[in-house]
């Protein structure tokens, strides 16, 4: 190696070059060539600007007239040259002069890690204060001495720099003392290259890292800012690099991850949960050493009850149900009028799964009360109030349109209510739209006998319920209240597919032109809960497939991007929710995936993509995407198949279409993605949905039917105990049903329901997912494979 020393005015910097391009070389030189400068005087004792933290880009002044510390801008930067590039498009000298500009300007303005900046970027410009002229002629001709360094190596101008003793750009800093060789080196341009010949870089960089420090557990709240400092130390360390899941950060256009910072710290701006798991350090060119930082990310509960109110007369039963998202996972306590509740000594009062649940055998006058439920973990508290009135003639709720299935079938619209197994309203085909005053159902050319054809539907904020007729290329908006349909809305041919965007109030619509899907397209209806008359927008995308929109919980109640598949494209746009407008495009070329399906887990933000199949004998594996960086970490273990993913995102089921295995993976609240167990009952599934555990807080069971037969499964997750209900009868064939979605359902009653339902070919089956057993079959519901639920929560 050879290692070459410029000097100038007693100032020393010594680097290593090796072949590489000029223009790559120069920008790594950029970032890593420092120079030397006075340290500034300590603080006396007594002054209050001691105790006093600024932050970066402004600086502590004591005032003269208070005597009180204050933060102001700072009025100039140490004279040093480790130039960056700003978010606002400029090129700046070092960090300090970043923040010290956004403080005068009032902005934000962060680093970006580019380097075109370094070659395109406008310097910014600077308000020199008295005796600052004098540095900053000194910072240029620093900066013109490493450009002629370049020019008197690159002997034959191709703009490489050509030595035998290796072949990659590596360049680094070396702080000596500047005495010597101050005698050795009088004129920096006279010197020869070859007169000067020491040992190896290898054997001058020393780097160390405590065997205690080698993987560091950070944890921060949610909404805060993180910082995370490598621990690898030594002499001549090189510039440090950060990874997660093996994808280099430091060079990414992120946006919460846009700054390492002087000592090469990871600065996370504001954490949310996709920014769990590990991520490792190193130093550029010394990937042996390395430091694991696993940050967790805590968040305060978010709590829900239910019911708000309610009213029962003595001797009945009553329950009061309590649901807390948090991470760590909250304890639920409970109170009755702010006391204490002591249930452990009352015969009356029962805690169900860890308090999930507060059970009343049988209710007396003084059970009358305002009950509290509080959850806590170690970052936060929250509370809510369930109210029960105890009276001699409790009224009865009236005929409520809450709390019940939707089923769509042959014959129309079927309202059902599950405890009773009670039809309360029978919407026939017949029946008019009430702003056109056409038929629900008209008869259709090739449609004999008369019939509605449906095939998918949404439930919007418990208002409205659209639902898509394809052969009709429409889809009706049911009024929940008035329980009759009230609008057409007229789409582009074959309608298949409903999303509902809790986020934006956007119903999304899937059309496929015809049955062959020649022409499909993606349309959205805005506002799709609010105003009378509601109309459809066709976005610019041509050749969908499919398109996939992370569900909103508890925690996570705004989602930004949608994400869309072009047929025969082995790749993955990114959508802005609020312009329609492609964000990126994820390449999937280098693994042959086509996607078929996506699902995400807000748990250190993994997206599990599922390929397309080639031949039914061989399926390729699951793809993982990291939704920090939007980067393919590779293919998840050999798991394979559709993944369901669980609302608290703790859960990843995936059915095996070929081997009839369920995989059941874990992600930990420290965002690692665990292999937890496998369930082999021989199920070919159709629909899976999850149901909360009725024994465990914070814990769930899935239920899952069959495309081919009569079974349905039940399967705790956490404890791993299975049962499978038989005879539930024929599910449509998947040939009658054509559409989009599987070709039997299972539809849940809400977060704290515990009936479902499932179709078969000529009726419709409420189970009793508490019991796991079924509960009732409702004849004379053919096809009704389109069924939404609508609860008061």
């Amino acid at each position: 190696f050879w290692l070459f020393l410029v000097e100038q005015k007693g100032e020393i910097c010594l680097f290593f070059v090796g072949q590489c391009s000029l223009t790559g070389c120069i920008y790594l030189l950029y970032l890593n060539i420092f120079f030397f400068f006075p340290q500034a005087p300590s603080d006396p004792d007594g002054d209050p600007c001691r105790r006093t933290n600024c932050g970066r880009g402004r600086q502590c002044v004591v005032m003269a007239g208070t005597g009180r510390a204050e933060c102001v801008c700072q009025e100039h930067c140490r004279p040093s040259f480790v130039p960056v590039c700003g978010s606002d498009g400029r090129f700046y000298e070092n960090h300090c002069e970043v923040y010290r500009t956004a403080c005068l300007e009032r902005r934000r303005i962060y680093v970006v890690h580019s380097k075109d900046c370094f070659f395109k970027g406008k310097p910014a410009p600077k308000v020199l204060e008295s005796g600052e002229q004098n540095q900053q002629r000194d910072m240029e001709e620093k900066r013109g001495l490493v450009d002629a360094m370049f020019q008197y190596l690159d002997v034959n101008q191709d703009g490489r720099l050509i030595f035998h003793l290796h072949q990659h750009c590596v360049i680094y800093l070396l702080i000596c003392f500047c005495t010597l060789m101050y005698f050795l080196l009088p004129h920096f341009l006279n010197f020869k290259p070859q007169s000067l010949f020491l040992p190896t870089f290898a054997e001058v960089v020393q780097l160390s890292l405590a065997e205690e420090q080698r993987v560091s557990i950070s944890t921060v709240t949610v909404g805060l800012s993180a910082v995370l400092t490598c621990a690898i130390e030594g002499t001549l360390r090189p510039p440090i690099i950060w990874k997660r899941n093996r994808i280099i950060l430091n060079f990414l256009d992120l946006e919460d991850i846009n700054d390492f910072g002087d000592d090469g710290s990871l600065y996370i701006t504001k954490v949310t949960t996709i920014h769990m798991g590990n991520y490792s350090c190193h130093a550029y060119g010394y990937e042996d050493l390395y430091q694991i930082h696993v940050l967790q990310v805590n968040v305060p509960p978010v709590i829900l009850v239910y019911p708000e109110t309610q009213a029962q007369e003595p001797g009945v039963s009553a329950s009061l149900h309590c649901h807390a998202d948090g991470i760590p996972n909250p304890k639920l306590l409970w109170l009755k009028n702010g006391m204490d509740l002591q249930a452990s000594s009352s015969k009356q009062l029962t805690l169900i799964a860890n308090g999930s649940e507060l059970f009343i055998g049988s209710v007396r006058y003084e059970d009358t009360g305002a009950y509290t439920c509080i959850a806590k973990n170690e970052v936060g508290v929250d509370e809510d109030i369930s109210s029960l009135f105890v009276e001699d003639s409790a009224k009865k709720t009236r005929l409520s349109v809450g709390n019940m299935f939707y089923v769509f079938s042959d014959e129309g619209v079927t309202v059902l209510q599950p405890s009773e197994c009670e039809i309360r309203r029978h919407i026939k085909r017949t029946e008019r739209i009430v702003t056109t005053y056409e038929e629900m159902c008209p008869k259709g050319e090739g449609v004999s006998p008369q019939r509605c054809v449906w095939s998918s539907a949404v439930n919007v904020r418990d208002k409205y319920i659209y639902v898509t007729q394809p052969l009709q290329s429409r889809l009706l908006v049911v009024d929940i209240q008035a329980q009759k349909v009230v609008q057409a809305v007229g789409t582009d041919a074959f309608p298949v597919k409903l999303l509902y965007d809790k986020s934006h109030d956007q119903v999304w619509i899937l059309t496929w032109g015809d049955m062959d899907k020649t022409h499909p397209t993606l349309q959205v209806i805005p506002q799709a809960s609010v105003g009378e008359v509601h109309h459809t927008i066709r976005t610019t995308f041509q050749r969908v497939n499919d398109f996939f929109i992370p569900p909103t919980n508890l925690i996570i109640t705004h989602v930004r991007f949608a994400f869309v598949f072009l047929k025969n494209e082995p790749a993955i746009h990114k959508i802005d929710l609020e312009t329609f407008h492609r964000v990126k495009t994820i390449s999937l070329k280098n693994y042959s995936c086509i996607p078929a399906s996506m699902a995400y887990t807000h748990l250190s933000g993994f997206y599990f993509v599922q390929c397309q199949s080639k031949s039914r004998l061989h399926a390729p594996p699951q793809l993982l995407i990291d939704s920090v960086t939007d980067a393919v970490i590779g293919p998840n273990l050999n798991v394979t198949g559709q993944a369901y993913v669980s609302p608290d995102g703790r859960y990843i089921v995936t059915p095996d279409p070929q081997s009839s295995k369920l995989t059941v993976q874990t992600v930990s609240f420290q965002g690692e993605l665990n292999l937890n167990k496998e369930i082999d009952k021989s199920l070919n599934v159709s629909d899976l949905v999850f149901q909360r555990s009725f024994t465990e807080s914070n814990q769930h069971e899935i239920v899952a039917t069959s495309s081919s037969g009569t079974d349905l499964l039940f399967a705790d997750l956490s404890l791993g105990r299975t049962e499978v209900l038989q005879s539930l009868k024929e599910p449509l064939a998947p040939k009658a049903w054509p559409w989009a979605g599987p070709n039997r359902v299972v539809v849940s009653s809400g977060l704290f329901g515990q009936y479902l339902v499932t179709p078969s070919i000529e009726s419709l089956f409420v189970l009793n997912g508490k019991q796991r057993t079924p509960h009732c079959e409702v004849s004379d519901i053919k096809r009704g494979n389109t069924v939404v639920w609508v609860g008061d929560v």
